[in-house]
């Protein structure tokens, strides 16, 4: 199974940008996309609340 990635509508084409995959439980640097760092989605879900507060 492939799975997506996104990442900000924001972040332009610099490649610097933090990607959260499709399903909320990994996110990586655009710039290592090789490289991955698992995350729980209730952590996902704390932080995109926090961030728009």
């Amino acid at each position: 199974m492939i799975m997506e990635w996104r990442k900000s509508s924001r972040s332009g084409n610099a490649g610097d940008c933090v990607e959260l995959r499709q399903d909320l439980s990994a996110v990586r640097d655009s710039k290592r996309p090789g490289v991955s760092l698992p995350v729980s989605r209730d952590a996902v879900r704390e932080l995109i609340t926090k961030l728009a507060r």
